[in-house]
């Protein structure tokens, strides 16, 4: 392959922004920008639906399922460095940058919010795999190192879920949520992520552990039903 069609491949690319500074807002501006060295070998994308049943002694056969939602898009990929040919500390810089969308904003923290950055994967052209998310989970394996004991070489699994799709509360019929609706807990619930969906903002759990009486916000039992405050009587329980 010629140089010059190997410069023109689409490069990847990791942009972590900054998290909405209120409900239904868009991040901020950019925090840290990663230019993957080499692009990902393999891409996993996850999305799942939410359905209930309500099972009855005297059925036959197994109830009709109740489609409740979906679920936020999880996209799952490897970040491969190497700095064998500049022996540099371009690895460890790489590895910091990501662990910067693990970690409170100073942005977010002097609005007594805090909220880790807003990640975004983007590839060329790819739109399905391009979303802003939150990073929910990171991993790294250095796997070479120089004489002196810095970094040649690592792989980073991270993770990466949506964060929102539509405005808050939003769909084409009903415009903004202010009413309360309930939610039924499923095994890897939280209330932060319950919040993230409602409202775009995880800080925002403590007005839903208000609603319920909840003392423990990560104790969720599945199928616990839960009275989601709507967007003003949310507003009005972090005013408190």
């Amino acid at each position: 392959m010629s140089p010059a069609v190997r410069s023109s491949r689409a490069r990847a690319q990791l942009t972590l922004k900054e998290p909405p500074a209120s409900v239904g807002a868009k991040p901020g501006g950019t925090v840290a920008r990663l230019d993957l060295q080499f692009n990902p070998n393999t891409l996993q994308l996850n999305k799942t639906t939410e359905w209930r049943r309500s099972p009855s002694r005297m059925a036959g056969q197994s109830a009709l399922p109740e489609f409740v939602g979906s679920g936020p898009r999880t996209l799952s990929l490897e970040v491969f460095l190497d700095a064998t040919a500049t022996h540099d500390n371009s690895v460890e810089q790489a590895v910091e940058k990501l662990m910067k969308a693990c970690v409170p904003t100073p942005a977010s923290l002097g609005r007594k919010k805090p909220a880790s950055p807003w990640v975004r994967f983007e590839w060329g052209t790819a739109r399905t795999t391009a979303f802003d998310g939150v990073l929910s989970s990171l991993s790294v394996s250095y796997t070479l190192f120089d004489v002196d004991g810095k970094p040649l070489r690592a792989t980073c699994a991270l993770s990466i879920e949506e964060a929102s799709v539509d405005p808050p509360g939003q769909n084409p019929t009903s415009g903004a949520r202010t009413a309360r609706s309930t939610h039924t807990v499923v095994a890897g619930d939280s209330l932060a992520l319950l919040a993230w969906r409602e409202y775009g903002d995880p800080t925002a759990w403590r007005a839903i552990a208000e609603a319920n009486g909840i003392d423990d916000p990560m104790a969720l039992a599945p199928g616990t039903e839960l009275v989601v405050p709507g967007l003003r009587d949310a507003a009005g329980e972090e005013e408190r």
